[in-house]
């Protein structure tokens, strides 16, 4: 048996603030091509395939590193500290199936669906407010739709929508090494988990009172076996699925405009066929570029993979990108094309597991009533200089991107 530290293996940072766009796939795709299943990071292997990486992350002898790398960054005390201890994420065992058991109901494909007449009223607002055929997409298009969607779901006021993307987009900071080794980010991220509390915690002691029909209610309804969630348990659920349902669905959506941009003959196939289409086309954009490039585990206990022995404590790091382009998987998967029928494969984008998003349902049904309502209303994107994209190692991101629209006539 071979101890992984005897192999050896191509060099690779995914914490390298210059992995973004075109370099980002060249350097992954290199990966792919030289060979090996594992490559060596400065704090963890980082898995390539598909296979080791769904094991890695289904593995009861893993969990996530939550708290070590709290740890790691200094992240001793405060807010940020409370949220992380009690986050779903970093939970395990009978305290995690029992979290998973009470709020899952209220995320199942059936409850995503019903937000979806919300979805489209809150997409119609936004395309009124256009006023031209040139337009970042970014700014008055993907990130406002995820934000106010979710104050609708979580039963907020319209005018909190925005208060909400802020904080999730800061709190999403906790799971990016370049944001946590800088101290004034995490204190500013320190600040935003105090601030969102503050905001939470009245509304959970109204709905208890005043129910409603909103998703804070949903998860203080849910019961199982007796079992009821605690405020604690609401503040942090509810906190995760806005950290995990608002700037990922944005990027995710901004990611599909891109690409499809440059794909004028799927985007037509998807105008004239969206039933079909819509959803093979969201299913495509999580596959080709996830926004989780990278979900980390640390091992609890030795594991022994491939005839290699892992250590416990090992830090291992799954990248969904190479995994997702696993020629074992997929077909000709570096090509990005809707039109390819590829089979019931599952994208390692949502992770896998007992860590699988609590939030994939509600995301996928964003995604697809984002690129219907576009589809309806745009007869051709084109890029229009300006696309600015972040690195890889947080949340795969756009924060600018220009375009230029042809409207539909009909």
């Amino acid at each position: 048996m071979t101890v992984v530290t005897e192999l050896d293996l191509p060099e690779f940072d995914p914490a390298d603030p210059g992995l973004s766009g075109w370099r980002w796939h060249v350097e992954a795709n290199a990966l792919l091509d030289s060979g090996h299943w594992l490559a060596q990071g400065p704090l963890s292997l980082v898995v390539l395939d598909r296979e080791a990486g769904e094991f890695f992350l289904r593995s009861r002898a893993a969990e996530f590193p939550g708290k070590l790398i709290a740890d790691l960054f200094g992240v001793t005390d405060g807010p940020l500290r409370d949220e992380i201890d009690n986050n779903i994420i970093n939970t395990d065992g009978d305290v995690h199936r029992r979290l998973r058991s009470l709020v899952n109901p209220a995320l199942t494909p059936r409850a995503a669906n019903g937000w979806r007449p919300v979805m489209r009223e809150i997409l119609e607002s936004l395309w009124e407010e256009l006023e031209t055929d040139e337009f970042d997409f970014v700014s008055r298009f993907s990130r406002p739709y995820p934000s106010q969607t979710i104050a609708r779901v979580m039963g907020a006021p319209a005018v909190d929508a925005q208060r909400l993307h802020d904080w999730s987009e800061w709190i999403q900071r906790q799971f990016d090494p370049i944001a946590l080794s800088d101290p004034e980010t995490v204190r500013a991220i320190q600040g935003k988990v105090a601030e969102f509390y503050a905001w939470v915690d009245p509304m959970i002691e109204e709905r208890r009172g005043k129910p409603s029909e909103d998703l804070i209610t949903t998860l203080i309804r849910t019961e199982e076996e007796g079992e009821r969630l605690s405020d604690q348990e609401l503040r942090n659920l509810v906190l995760n699925i806005l950290v995990g349902g608002v700037d990922t669905t944005q990027s995710q959506l901004s990611h599909a405009i891109r690409i499809l941009a440059g794909k004028p003959e799927q985007w037509q196939a998807l105008r004239e066929n969206p039933d079909e289409m819509v959803p093979r086309a969201v299913s495509e954009v999580l596959r080709f570029e996830p926004i989780t490039a990278f979900t980390a585990r640390q091992l609890t206990e030795e594991v022994e993979y491939r005839d290699v022995s892992f250590p416990a404590g090992t830090l291992m790091v799954v990248c969904s990108f190479t995994g997702n382009r696993d020629p074992e998987a997929f077909e000709d998967p570096r090509e990005f094309d809707i039109l390819v029928e590829r089979d019931r494969t599952r994208p390692l984008t949502f992770g896998a597991g007992i860590h699988y998003c609590v939030g994939a349902n509600l995301a996928r049904a964003e995604l697809e009533e984002g690129l219907r309502f576009l589809a309806e209303k745009v007869e051709s994107f084109e890029l229009n200089g300006l696309t600015e994209l972040q690195a890889v190692s947080g949340i795969y991101g756009i924060d600018r991107m220009d375009v230029r629209i042809v409207p539909d006539r009909g």
